[in-house]
Parts: C-alpha cells; structure tokens; sequence
C-alpha cells in the first residue's frame, strides 16, 4: 500500500541529513580540501579535518554546477563558508576563514604549465599564433628531452623491485654476518687479554701501526 518503509513514517532515506532537502540544502560530511586559520576563534584548522556541512548549489561555471558548503567550526561558533570553483580546480573561502597560504606558481619550478582557456581560444581562431605556439612547444621539449630521459632511465632502473630486494637483502646479510664475527674475535681478545672494556674495529692504520711499534728499536 504504501510502498516503502519511508514512505509509511513519511521520512526521508537520508533521514536527519534531508531536514533542510525543501530548501536545497543537503547535509553531508565534508573534509576541509586546505589549511586555513578561523576568524572566530584564530586557531589553526588543518586539511583533511571532517565536518558535517550543509550543501548547497549556488549557480554554475558553464555546465558545471557550484556549490557552497557551510560548516560550524568544532572550536568556537562562528561559521565556514566553502565554494567550489571549477574555473581553477579548486575551492575558494566565501566567509568566517582565511586561506593558509600553501600555493606556488608552477613556472617557478620549471613544471609544465597547461593551456589557458584565452590561449586555446586563441589556438583555435588564430593561425599565427598557433605556429608561433607549436614552435615554442618545440623548444621547451628539446631543453626537457635530457631531462627526461634521465628520468625514464632513472624508473626503468627500479623497476625490478623483487631483484633489488633481493640484492638488498643478501647485502643486509653479508654485513651482518661479518659484523657477528668481528664481535665474536673482539670477544675472544678481551677474554685473552682480561679486558672489560668495548674494542673498536681494527682499522689498516692500526695494523701497520702496530707492526712498526713491534719492529722497533728498544732505544
């Protein structure tokens, strides 16, 4: 008769996190994408730290919709507001925080920088420019080609992980059976020559030290 479990109490699959659904607001567990300082309390709130937020579209960027998430801060009352912003991948504070800022330009450490929507307009419309840009392209990958084949020899090199664990392996055990017996003729001395204290490794220049004390003259 009625359908569904839910439909008989008339509630909500989502229960508690529906309560706000007829104003398009959804409650969900949000996770903060960045560090950022509260303007209520000043504290530090790191990344990664999980709130319930209510959920919320606030418009779109083209086709893609945005929302905005707000959230109370679990160390004082005030409020934070979040929005995602498709244009740059990422998420902008609307209100009651302040971004820590982690950011850095990407030409700076020599990455790749992708194509800017102004340039692939430009790309599509302009032919000059699009001979200028693959000639510039070129460059960048003739001064990168060293580079990255350093790199590829670099990953080819480790890309036998079971040899190289088990030449790590047989290396740990070659040195520790070679330290086992130098404790144990270490041992033997002190025993011969009744001594208490610790020996250090004996060394080359110890060995020919000792052999020209022995050749010595008594005067």
């Amino acid at each position: 008769q009625h359908g569904s479990l839910n439909k008989y109490h008339h509630s909500h699959p989502l229960r508690e996190r529906a309560r706000k659904l007829s104003q398009g607001i959804l409650v969900i567990r949000f996770e903060m994408p960045f560090n950022i300082w509260c303007d209520g309390c000043q504290n530090h709130i790191g990344m990664g730290v999980r709130y319930n937020a209510e959920k919320k579209k606030v418009g779109n960027y083209y086709t893609t919709p945005v929302y905005r998430f707000r959230m109370k801060c679990h160390l004082c009352v005030n409020y934070i507001e979040l929005q995602t912003d498709p244009g740059n991948c990422d998420y902008v504070i609307v209100s009651g925080a302040r971004r820590k800022e982690e950011r850095w330009d990407p030409g700076d450490s020599a990455q790749v920088l992708p194509t800017t929507p102004e340039q692939r307009e430009r790309l599509a419309v302009d032919p000059m420019f699009r001979l200028e840009h693959g000639v510039t392209d070129r460059g960048v990958l003739e001064r990168a080609a060293p580079t990255l084949t350093r790199l590829q020899e670099a990953q080819d090199a480790w890309k036998d992980d079971f040899g190289l664990n088990s030449r790590l392996r047989r290396r740990f055990r070659e040195e520790k059976k070679t330290l086992r017996e130098e404790e144990e003729e270490a041992a033997a001395l002190r025993a011969r020559a009744g001594l208490s204290i610790p020996l250090l490794r004996e060394e080359e220049e110890d060995r020919r030290l000792a052999a020209l004390l022995t050749l010595r003259a008594p005067d």
